[in-house]
């Protein structure tokens, strides 16, 4: 690149993008705000709730709540980083966020969702280990060992997202500066790039297979072994108690694996950016929302720990009162 050139990008240098959004559903803008708004409080809320609840009671001191309260924790953090910025672009004319503002936000989104694609993986090996070798259970699962195993998903998370990040710290934007979607997201902030990106597109692709498939891998492996020792118990009642304790599991990482398999583990512009957003709506809004209650609110564990924190803060409220 020649000295002119240099010079010429860094004058056209950008320093903010413009989020598009829904702007094609101009009807639907005040409609959407409303059930975002809904879906993200009860979200937070719900998702909060439960790493309360785990926190406080010693009956969810086991490690598939302790995997469970991170994966609330990563589902607040996805939720933050980008629905507030969503609801601000549908309710207001101001559509653009600063670029930094812009690298924290793809930077924190794919952060904690890459984690959480390796966390859904680590939950199954914790169900395969509980069903299928539950004498030893106990023992394998030590406190240290699911926080070794928590903070793995989080290095190899960390590791990615640097690999990406550095491949595209020497590449310029000079504009456009317009992104066809509600958030900074990795895949349209790349086709602003100012330079050839094939080698950058290509890092990002291997980075997301790496990553779901591997976890998508183990997830089926673990399956597949539950299933058979499942279909060996000679107990109805036993086969019914396994895949119940499976189920909310395999039905939320159904939902983030098939999501994100579709919008990251394909070639770009492969599909429409409409059918991308629905897909990112549904891991940033839809699945957060969801997971409280597949997961907790379905579960007898935990409903009754909730009835009994809640008769708990009556009769303080009562005795404050008197």
């Amino acid at each position: 690149m020649t000295l002119n050139n240099r010079a010429n990008i860094s004058a056209n240098a950008v320093t903010e993008f413009v989020l598009l959004g829904f702007s094609n559903l101009q009807v639907m803008q005040l409609p959407l705000f409303c059930l975002v708004l809904i879906m993200y409080v009860l979200s937070s809320m719900g998702n909060t709730l439960v790493v309360l609840m785990i926190r406080l009671d010693s009956r969810l001191h086991t490690p598939m709540y302790y995997f469970l309260s991170h994966l609330s924790w990563l589902e607040i953090i996805i939720t933050t980083t980008v629905t507030p910025k969503m609801l601000s672009i549908l309710i207001s004319e101001e559509k653009t966020i600063s670029f930094f503002a812009c690298a924290i936000q793809v930077t924190l989104y794919f952060l904690a969702g890459t984690t959480e694609v390796l966390l859904l993986g680590a939950m199954s090996v914790d169900r395969y280990l509980a069903i299928c070798n539950p004498l030893r259970y106990t023992a394998i699962m030590s406190d240290q060992v699911c926080l070794l195993m928590v903070l793995f998903c989080w290095f190899i998370s960390f590791v990615c997202i640097t690999i990406g990040v550095v491949s595209k710290s020497e590449l310029p934007y000079c504009g456009p500066n317009v992104i066809d979607n509600f958030f900074c997201d990795a895949g349209p902030l790349t086709k602003l790039l100012c330079a050839d990106t094939s080698l950058v597109e290509a890092i990002e692709f291997a980075s997301s297979c790496f990553t779901l498939l591997s976890s998508v891998s183990v997830t089926t492996i673990s399956y597949v072994c539950i299933i058979v020792t499942v279909m060996r118990m000679p107990s109805a009642q036993g086969r019914n108690k396994a895949f119940s304790t499976c189920s909310s599991h395999i039905t939320v990482a159904s939902i983030y694996y098939g999501s994100s398999i579709f919008i990251y583990v394909r070639p770009h512009g492969s599909s429409s950016m409409d059918f991308n957003k629905v897909a990112t709506m549904l891991n940033t809004v839809v699945t957060p929302l969801l997971n409280p209650i597949i997961y907790c609110f379905r579960n007898k564990t935990v409903k009754d720990v909730l009835k009994d924190r809640v008769k708990q803060f009556g009769s303080n409220f009562s005795n404050s009162v008197d």
